[in-house]
């Protein structure tokens, strides 16, 4: 394992020590740091750490079930106690931009059914401002170009006059997430008001969803390569 792994490691488990219990219902997240956190469950459930876990991609939930965690359907938990899930970015604030690994809606989805969302990171997620990892923004196929169009409208309103939105391709194909969906990556270097935009994005018709996560962590786990960890709550 390289120093990033180590991190992952460490900040996964420090947010199971920290706050998971016997009958809560979590939701799981999905990314590296987050496949870390739910690798590192598998002792604490073979020891009777029974908890109920809710995926927010189907990597996630080959993980789960990999390492033996229950898992549930979100329509037959009526909320979650809370979710532990990673970030492409977070910034002082507790925003962040997630997405990275093409989930960001059942990401969004399960962190908002829940009474609190931790993020889980390796230090180099910590920015101070957002905007370095490319933002992206989960759209409708149909008519994707037409949306694309609204996008550079809009970003072009917070001054990205000639922003780079790029497709994203999987194997010479365009992705599709675990709803169908495309995604577009918008190339932003920084985002000076991240509340903002996050509010001018949705209303775009063909947007399912973006990955600014405004004032949903409650706290973060901060995990470093010599193996210590940090909490930093908002």
């Amino acid at each position: 394992m390289g120093d990033q792994d180590d991190a992952k490691r460490a900040a996964g488990e420090r947010a199971i020590a920290e706050y998971l219990a016997d009958g809560l219902r979590v939701g799981l997240g999905s990314g590296t740091t987050s496949h870390w956190f739910v690798r590192s469950l598998a002792q604490p459930v073979r020891d009777g750490l029974d908890i109920v876990g809710v995926v927010t991609s189907t990597s996630t939930l080959d993980v789960a079930t990999e390492v033996g965690v229950r898992v549930a359907d979100l329509n037959e938990v009526p909320e979650l106690d809370i979710t532990i899930d990673g970030a492409d970015e977070i910034d002082p604030s507790g925003n962040m931009i997630k997405g990275g690994g093409a989930a960001l809606l059942w990401e969004k989805i399960v962190a908002t059914a829940s009474k609190k969302m931790i993020a889980v990171v390796d230090d180099s997620k910590v920015v101070e401002k957002l905007g370095k990892f490319p933002l992206p923004i989960e759209v409708v196929p149909f008519g994707w170009r037409s949306t694309e169009r609204h996008l550079r409208a809009v970003f072009a309103e917070f001054g990205y006059s000639d922003v780079r939105l790029e497709i994203r391709l999987k194997d010479g194909e365009y992705l599709r997430t675990d709803s169908g969906h495309y995604i577009l990556d918008a190339y932003l270097e920084e985002i000076a008001d991240p509340p903002a935009l996050a509010a001018r994005l949705n209303p775009i018709p063909g947007v399912v969803e973006h990955g600014l996560f405004i004032g949903i962590a409650a706290a973060t786990v901060i995990g470093h390569p010599d193996g210590t960890s940090e909490i930093r709550e908002f």
